[in-house]
């Protein structure tokens, strides 16, 4: 009985050193995106660190009836009894995010450029999750561009904040390959649900003391904006293989879409769409197959693209075969 004694207060001791030495730091949330959704999750989860507040836009009018919809990151933060703030400007409230005594900042597509007198408030760390390989596609649509522009893989910066636009010294990256048939949906997801991992180690670095701080190259940087739908408009001059990589990254956001020229020209648009063999036509546009059989097919400044799913003015998602059943696309219209 003695040594089942000493052998419980060994193991209580043991916990307690380990409870003593970790650093359950305050962690202010900075985010209003879907992306950031598992990280918070993670931190409301996890017995390492404790959420103080969350920060986020302003409710937004959602929907054809303009409904004034809350983020859900907001959502999500109510349910849990947190403090939530959303300011039209995150420099208003500098002395209301002093109030949290957050030990590090957590950001992730907030929306907003945070300056240095927010970037000071945490005690440790100012910490953003950014969605590509940094300093690669910096800006606010990394995940499309990376899709859009062929790379092989992508993944999660965690990196330090400064005053610039993706600037600062990176503390993790953690990389992911990019597949074919991965769409820019597709992909925002799979990197949603990496990033809590990246932040756990991130946090763990920081609550050990002295973290990595590897400066970027700003050699190698690149930019993405912000994207509208506009940025979807087929250009029917450009490649084959160029043309099916914007339908896959700008899918399902911003989208892409053609005009159907003649009469009563209307918009199709193409929600999936793949590259095939075959000498284009001199005019880039041009319908070179229109039947259920052989599909939908367009010739385009290099190569053909043969559009799989598509979107007729007014009607639903479908297959480019089912469309064709019951619309008369014909060969030799050109598509605008």
């Amino acid at each position: 009985m003695g040594d089942l004694r000493k052998a419980e207060l060994h193991r209580f001791d043991s916990l307690r050193d380990a409870l003593s030495s970790s650093l359950l730091m305050r962690i202010l949330f900075i985010g209003t995106g879907d992306i950031g959704l598992p990280s918070l999750e993670w931190l409301l989860s996890t017995p390492k660190h404790e959420v103080v507040g969350v920060i986020t836009q302003p409710d937004k009018p959602a929907g054809r009836k303009l409904v004034l919809t809350p983020p859900e990151v907001k959502v999500r933060a109510l349910a849990a009894g947190l403090t939530v703030l959303q300011p039209p400007k995150i420099r208003h409230i500098v002395d209301e995010l002093k109030a949290f005594n957050a030990d590090v900042a957590v950001v992730v597509a907030y929306g907003q450029i945070l300056p240095k007198s927010v970037l000071d408030v945490p005690r440790l760390a100012c910490l953003n999750i950014h969605a590509s390989l940094l300093p690669r596609h910096r800006g606010a649509s990394p995940i499309q561009a990376c899709i859009r522009e062929g790379d092989a893989e992508t993944g999660v910066t965690i990196m330090f904040m400064d005053e610039g636009l993706d600037t600062g010294d990176i503390l993790i990256m953690d990389a992911m390959p990019i597949l074919p048939m991965d769409t820019g949906g597709v992909l925002h997801d799979k990197l949603a649900v990496a990033a809590p991992a990246s932040l756990e180690r991130a946090l763990d670095l920081i609550a050990a003391g002295n973290p990595p701080r590897t400066p970027q190259d700003n050699a190698l940087s690149t930019h993405c904006g912000k994207l509208k739908r506009e940025d979807g408009r087929l250009d029917w001059n450009k490649s084959a293989a160029e043309l099916e990589l914007l339908i896959r990254a700008y899918n399902p956001w911003p989208g892409t879409s053609c005009l159907i020229t003649g009469e009563k020209p209307a918009v199709l648009k193409v929600h999936r769409a793949t590259v095939i063999e075959g000498d284009a036509c001199p005019q880039p546009g041009t319908i070179v197959s229109a039947d259920p059989k052989s599909g939908l097919v367009v010739s385009c400044g290099g190569g053909l693209l043969k559009l799989e799913e598509v979107q007729g003015e007014g009607g639903k998602r479908l297959a480019a075969a089912d469309l064709l059943r019951g619309n008369a696309l014909e060969v030799g219209t050109v598509l605008a």
